[in-house]
């Protein structure tokens, strides 16, 4: 696998991240009434998303593929 490809599939996850962590957010604040579930999905959400954006920026910064 090329590394051009190789960076389209980890931006392409980073992505999926960024999908899935709306997604709870949604539900952790319209959705769920237990206050833990709440808590509980809302910090995975954030965690994904801060995760996906660290992704996102070293894939931008590591500059363009040959």
């Amino acid at each position: 696998m090329s590394p051009a490809m190789l960076k389209m599939w980890i931006s392409i996850s980073a992505m999926g991240f960024m999908f899935i962590s709306i997604i709870m957010i949604y539900f952790s604040r319209y959705k769920f009434k237990n206050s833990v579930i709440k808590f509980i999905t809302a910090l995975i959400a954030y965690v994904l998303m801060i995760f996906s954006g660290i992704i996102i920026f070293f894939v931008v910064l590591s500059g363009p593929t040959t």
